[in-house]
């Protein structure tokens, strides 16, 4: 019999990644949405991910009768309900967290006991939830203490768990249900976007916010692909010997919590806390001073959970767990690269990748013919417009810069490791110097060379240097608006520089910063560049604004390269064109990258 199955909270993190599951397993799948816009979203981000197929799609409404779907899908054939609707998040009202996670689940049971022909419901609850929690009688009493001891969220799981194997047995619906840990990245990607309970950790410790590691030596808080948990869920319905159980998924090899976060701190390359905060001082300390939201210090716990039967049924079907810490690196670069959230989304790649013993933060595609560098006290997200414009581009954070660990010592060995496959190399401002320092090491790797705002070339007092007078506790203290207002002029690109900022507040960036801006005013520094873009024999294109030119004397360099050199100067441009003038500068550097490719 061939399957057809319809997935509530399809458009979360879990539902999309079991939508496609059950594509790639020939199910026939329908999802139910709340709106168009949602339903639209789905489609677009299965398409990303290569689905084979987009799924049918139902307006649900959660509270109409039937969810104002039970006409339409009772003739379709449904041999399987996916429950992963609810809210995933703290801070909710009692009467918010159950209408979104008690109430959807009791609706979905009674929907899928008129449906003729089903074979299972499938229902996310939480691993948090007891193995008896449905013997419980779930009185006023209890119910006003669950929810007073473990908070909103966790207190409507559990009961959510209770409701659906009463409600379903009392019903006759054949059901499953899945206590999956927190549900972390695809596994080889680290694609994830989701921020809060563990990732909000590792969120702190990227910013150094964390003052000490909390949890005892043994609290545990388990993470599961959420691949691995989608393929899991799509394999349920098809072994009979799965009725009627629950199944705890988590990896039991996960390290303990404090060990866990020192794994993610290294892999970061930041400061790991050396104090460790018991879970038993935790709760009494407040929330300020740990950053721990209450309704998470719940999760904080010893217990171990029974995994037995969950880890026989994947043997059975051929199912692995993926190797644990390189999944749980892989998952925190993938936050990091993506901000935790707050980068602004674009088609561009964002990723971490190791040269020469520096992480380092790339935007753009892979092994690109065409690397930026950027300049100072900006990072490659103040590129993303150009470098989305341009083919065949990536723009890199400099080595102790932006979101790159490693300090400006590391720049020969680190563009030694870069550089393959790399024949333009396009450098702003401080990224000028490192292009030119490369093309001088390397002059028969690089066929072209474009500067923006070289500092190197235009008067000791210009922007960048007269940036130098910045000073570390400055920097780290400047606010988007106000770092666009002195580099551009207009508070109009504090959007573009609100990564910037975070990157600047980091230990340590401000203060390679300021260095670099001074040692920009350097006179032997300058003409030791100079030096080394005269040798350069391949073609070199200067593009200035007219805010912030060229100093008499570079011109006058550069017109002695004859034909190998080109200056473009940008009409109303300063330092930062890439902030001012992104689409000229986009068609600027695309020509120059037609040219090498002839």
């Amino acid at each position: 019999m061939s399957r057809r199955a319809l997935v509530f909270g399809a458009t979360g993190f879990l539902g999309r990644h079991l939508t496609s599951a059950l594509v790639a397993e020939g199910v026939s799948v329908i999802v139910a949405c709340r709106s168009e816009v949602s339903a639209r979203a789905l489609s677009e981000w299965l398409v990303r991910h290569d689905c084979a197929e987009l799924p049918a799609s139902v307006p649900v409404d959660f509270d109409a009768p039937g969810l104002g779907i039970a006409a339409a899908v009772r003739s379709a054939g449904i041999s399987e309900i996916y429950n992963c609707a609810g809210a995933y998040r703290f801070g909710m009202s009692e009467d918010e967290a159950r209408q979104a996670n008690v109430d959807s689940a009791r609706a979905i049971v009674e929907l899928a006991a008129g449906l003729p022909g089903l074979e299972r419901l499938v229902h996310v609850s939480g691993y948090r939830v007891g193995a008896a929690n449905a013997e419980t009688r779930w009185t006023p009493e209890h119910t006003r203490r669950i929810y007073r001891e473990l908070g909103a969220y966790e207190a409507s799981k559990v009961e959510a768990d209770a409701v659906v194997q009463v409600e379903a047995n009392r019903l006759g619906v054949p059901w499953s249900i899945v206590n999956p840990s927190t549900v972390s990245g695809i596994a080889a990607t680290g694609e994830s976007d989701q921020y809060l309970g563990l990732a909000d950790s590792f969120r702190q410790l990227w910013h150094g916010e964390m003052a000490a590691r909390p949890g005892d030596t043994d609290t545990f808080v388990p993470v599961i692909p959420v691949d691995y948990l989608a393929r899991f869920m799509t394999l349920l319905p098809t072994d009979p010997a799965t009725a009627g159980h629950s199944y705890w998924v988590l990896d039991d090899e996960t390290p303990a919590l404090p060990e866990l976060l020192r794994v993610v701190g290294e892999h970061y390359r930041v400061r790991v806390p050396r104090v460790r905060i018991p879970v038993a001082a935790v709760k009494r300390l407040p929330t300020a001073l740990t950053k721990a939201d209450p309704e998470t210090i719940g999760f904080m716990s010893s217990d171990r959970y029974p995994t037995g039967p969950a880890d026989e049924f994947a043997a059975r079907h051929g199912l692995a767990i993926p190797a644990t810490v390189p999944a749980i690196q892989r998952w925190a670069d993938h936050l990091a690269a993506h901000r935790f959230g707050a980068a602004e989304e674009t088609d561009l790649n964002r990723r971490f990748a190791e040269h020469a013993g520096v992480r380092t933060f790339t935007l753009g595609p892979e092994n690109a013919g065409n690397l930026v560098l950027p300049g100072l006290p900006v990072n490659a997200d103040t590129w993303a417009t150009v470098a989305a414009a341009t083919a065949d581009t990536s723009v890199a954070d400099l080595p102790g810069l932006g979101m790159s660990s490693g300090a400006p010592g590391d720049w020969p060995d680190w563009l030694d490791a870069l550089l393959p496959g790399r024949r333009h190399l396009i450098g702003h401002s401080i990224g000028a110097a490192a292009v030119v320092e490369a093309a001088n090491r390397h002059p028969d790797r690089i066929e072209r060379l474009t500067l923006v705002a070289p500092f190197f070339l235009q008067p000791p007092g210009g922007p960048s240097t007269r940036a130098g007078l910045l000073t570390s506790a400055f920097l780290r203290r400047m606010r988007p608006e106000a770092l666009s207002r002195r580099l551009t002029g207009t508070p109009d690109h504090a959007r573009e520089l609100a990564g910037s900022v975070a990157d600047l507040r980091r230990a340590g960036v401000s203060r390679r910063v300021a260095a670099l801006l001074r040692r920009a005013a350097e006179k032997r520094w300058r003409a030791e560049l100079v030096r080394q873009l005269t040798a350069f024999a391949g073609p070199v294109h200067i593009v200035v604004g007219t805010e912030d030119p060229l100093a008499p004397w570079a011109v006058d360099l550069l017109t002695g390269f004859g034909s190998r050199a080109r200056i473009t100067t940008i009409d109303g441009a300063g330092h930062h064109p890439q902030l001012t003038h992104p689409e000229r500068l986009a068609t600027l550097i695309g020509a120059d990258a037609v040219d090498r490719a002839r």
